[in-house]
């Protein structure tokens, strides 16, 4: 399992992933923190990204995804990483910690922690 964040579910959704992204994520079953829907919402909300969460298939394949809770371990362990972020960002990276999951992202600011696995 892998867990994804944000921007990497939305490249996904969009077709515009990488090589290597699509072939790693091919091999796995993806995961998503309960932040990562938030966060698609309002990115769509503002226009920042134009996924339409009311189209079948968005749904269909939100739908499947496994989506990690934001509990009291997630929390915690937010604020016990190696790196400061967005809460959203941190939440996340907290979520792969927590569960033990590799993170797949493209950010450079978690991809230079120590403390969380990647993809």
């Amino acid at each position: 399992m892998l867990n994804l964040d944000t921007h990497i579910l939305i490249f996904a959704l969009s077709d515009e992933l990488t090589l290597r992204e699509r072939r790693v994520l091919s091999a796995e079953r993806w995961t998503i923190s309960a932040i990562v829907l938030w966060e698609v919402a309002k990115l769509a909300q503002l226009g920042r990204i134009t996924i339409d969460l009311d189209d079948p298939e968005v749904i269909r394949v939100l739908s499947s995804l496994h989506v990690w809770p934001l509990d009291l371990a997630v929390s915690r362990a937010s604020t016990r990483l190696d790196f400061r972020s967005d809460p959203a960002d941190e939440i996340i990276a907290a979520t792969s910690v927590v569960h033990g999951l590799p993170l797949m992202t493209r950010d450079k600011r978690i991809r230079k922690s120590k403390l969380v696995r990647f993809a």
